[in-house]
């Protein structure tokens, strides 16, 4: 945690942060690989509207990725980077179920649900250590996904 002091956090803190978006990083790993199944899998009356729109899904959560696994480094962490790892920690489960269009989104849905939890807490997390990266990374990430839950719920006709 060598980067505490330079960004003026304290290094328990950072360590904390850092386990805890290395959880996160997880289930966005699986939420990543779940959608791609989707895309390249989906059939029916749904394909066209619904494989780019799985396509745009996954390259944002793909940027996620990248940017929460940067956000560890700057903690002075180790990012997870085995699947294996991934499946230990993350509550978003591998699908199988990606031929559906209406059983793809409800698993986006209830992965989006995950994420934007995980996020919350960091939120209170990172507020108590002062750490406004990462707390506004996450603030940002809400805000974006909370639309996106509106959208794909709206899909559903809910």
């Amino acid at each position: 945690m060598k980067n505490a002091a330079l960004i003026g956090l304290q290094e328990a803190d950072c360590k904390k942060i850092a386990d805890k978006l290395n959880v996160l990083l997880a289930n966005y790993s699986v939420f990543y690989q779940n959608t791609r199944g989707s895309h390249w899998n989906i059939k029916g009356e749904q394909f066209f509207t619904l494989h780019p729109k799985f396509e745009e899904l996954y390259n944002n959560l793909v940027l996620k990725i990248d940017e929460i696994a940067e956000r560890i480094l700057t903690l002075g962490a180790t990012p997870a980077h085995n699947y294996s790892d991934y499946l230990a920690v993350s509550t978003i489960k591998e699908s199988k179920e990606v031929t559906d269009g209406n059983k793809s989104v409800e698993i986006i849905l209830n992965s989006f649900k995950v994420v934007i939890d995980l996020q919350r807490e960091l939120l209170d997390m990172t507020d108590k250590a002062g750490d406004e990266g990462t707390n506004s990374q996450m603030s940002d990430y809400i805000t974006e996904q909370e639309k996106e839950v509106w959208m794909y719920n709206s899909f559903l006709g809910k």
